[in-house]
């Protein structure tokens, strides 16, 4: 009988080559598509073009606009209205803190963002004013003067105010960005902020119950519970993240994940925060491996001396 294993072989290496070739490339490029990075620069937002005034802005923020309404401002002492349970209720998602806004978020996009939070956000296919869909960030129609210079003043008191962009850890720029929504749990870090140790249990699980029900708003509000970020720079690449966070659209059209506005280097911030978290030895590594290097090269130079010294007499 003729000797099939030559053919048998010949069909598996095609059929592996034609699954490699074919179904492995549709896969990354047509499922998980290579989006380039509009490097944050919002094309699509119109510039602030007249200068702001931060003490009209402040008046306008903490008055007329509301904006403490639903927003706390730690850094001028402007405390929530409520806690992120209850606010999260109400929205849908805790609103952030105001205090570095202006350094977190491009100016463009808080721009915008108050004057059109569902256009800002790139969410206007699921918030439609026309059919009475409102996003539940009330837009500011103005305080009776010219809006653009309003907005402007609004947006200089909330930059006037921030901490530096070296200021600004990474930390602070993922929880500010990213953590009403993601949680993460290698960082203890929750949607309703870091859980503490607790001394008795029932504390513990009183927590947990908060956590619970902020969950529960925020599925309803985002239609699915957003994903814990902690080991996400690992199974994702950073370019995918970048450009995810930079407009999400562009990823998964219809998405109800809001794009962030964050500026080029509050991105670098958020995405330094989930390397530590993806890998927290990370700078351990780096340290263990300079001091082998350096032990290396002294080790090669004593034996280098010992060499010449052994063998002096012979040369």
């Amino acid at each position: 009988m003729k000797n099939k294993e030559p053919i048998i072989l010949a069909v598996v290496v095609f059929f592996s080559l034609v699954t490699y070739y074919l179904v492995e490339p549709y896969a990354h490029h047509v499922m998980h598509k290579h989006v380039e990075s509009e490097n944050f620069t919002y094309k699509d937002l119109a510039k602030i073009t007249v200068d702001g005034d931060a003490a009209n802005g402040k008046i306008l923020v903490t008055g007329a606009a509301a904006c403490t309404g639903c927003h706390s401002i730690e850094s001028d002492g402007v405390p929530a209205g409520m806690d992120a349970v209850s606010a999260a209720g109400a929205y849908g998602v805790n609103p952030p803190d105001l205090s570095n806004a202006g350094v977190v978020y491009d100016e463009k996009f808080l721009a915008d963002l108050i004057k059109n939070p569902a256009h800002a956000l790139k969410v206007e296919h699921k918030f439609d004013a026309a059919k009475g869909q409102m996003h539940p960030m009330v837009a500011f129609y103005g305080a009776g003067g010219d809006l653009d210079q309003e907005i402007a003043d609004m947006v200089v008191y909330l930059q006037s105010i921030a901490v530096s962009k070296d200021e600004l850890t990474p930390k602070m720029a993922y929880e500010n960005a990213c953590g009403r929504c993601h949680a993460m749990n290698y960082e203890k870090w929750t949607q309703i902020g870091e859980k503490p140790k607790f001394k008795h249990k029932k504390d513990e699980l009183a927590f947990d119950i908060k956590v619970l029900e902020y969950q529960d708003s925020l599925k309803a509000y985002m239609g699915k519970l957003p994903p814990d970020l902690s080991m996400y720079i690992r199974s994702r690449n950073e370019q995918f993240i970048s450009t995810l966070v930079e407009n999400p659209q562009n990823h998964l059209e219809g998405t109800a994940m809001p794009r962030t506005g964050v500026t080029a280097d509050a991105m670098e911030k958020v995405l330094e925060h989930m390397r530590n978290a993806g890998d927290t030895k990370r700078a351990e590594r780096a340290s263990v491996g300079m001091n082998v290097m350096i032990f290396s090269i002294i080790f090669a130079i004593f034996a280098f001396l010992w060499k010449k010294q052994v063998w002096r007499d012979l040369h």
